[in-house]
């Protein structure tokens, strides 16, 4: 059994050699992986937070932009249809100084003409005057020379009706 104990049992400095052997292993583990390791997750960790916070930030920026260009976009719809609207009341307004210009304009060649037409009455009544009279002095003329009785008043009467009716 000696031997047995000695395989079992044991011993104070062996067991204080595998502890002391346990520490060296784990503070040289610890200094020269563990804490690289931990500094290269943690950097890595910064990374990624950094890049979450850039992403949110383009987001942000995104949508900010998507808003001004909305309310851009709805300024030029609203310029847009305002100028519409102006070129609609001055094409209107335009339209109807034209209308007026045209009427204004048709009316003075009416009164024109109508100037003109009573114009040419009244020159025609005067040369229709002035044949008259001078039909009647020819008649008058014809009449002071001869004697009337009823069938030479009654030839010149026709005579007159004849010429008035050429003329």
């Amino acid at each position: 059994m000696g031997q047995f104990e000695a395989l079992v049992g044991v011993n104070f400095w062996t067991a204080l050699f595998v502890l002391l052997n346990t520490l060296a292993i784990y503070f040289v583990a610890k200094k020269y992986l563990t804490d690289p390791v931990t500094k290269i997750i943690a950097k890595r960790q910064k990374e990624i937070e950094d890049t979450y916070e850039k992403a949110e930030q383009a987001e942000g920026e995104a949508l900010a932009m998507r808003e001004e260009c909305e309310k851009r976009l709805s300024g030029a719809r609203d310029e847009a249809s305002a100028i519409v609207k102006t070129a609609t009341v001055r094409a209107t307004a335009r339209t109807e100084e034209m209308m007026t210009a045209a009427r204004a304009e048709v009316a003075a060649l009416k009164t024109k003409a109508d100037q003109e037409i009573e114009s040419e009455r009244r020159k025609a009544a005067g040369e229709l005057k002035n044949d008259i009279s001078e039909l009647v002095l020819d008649i008058a003329g014809k009449v002071v020379e001869k004697e009337l009785d009823a069938s030479t008043h009654k030839s010149l009467i026709d005579d007159f009706i004849s010429r008035v009716g050429d003329e």
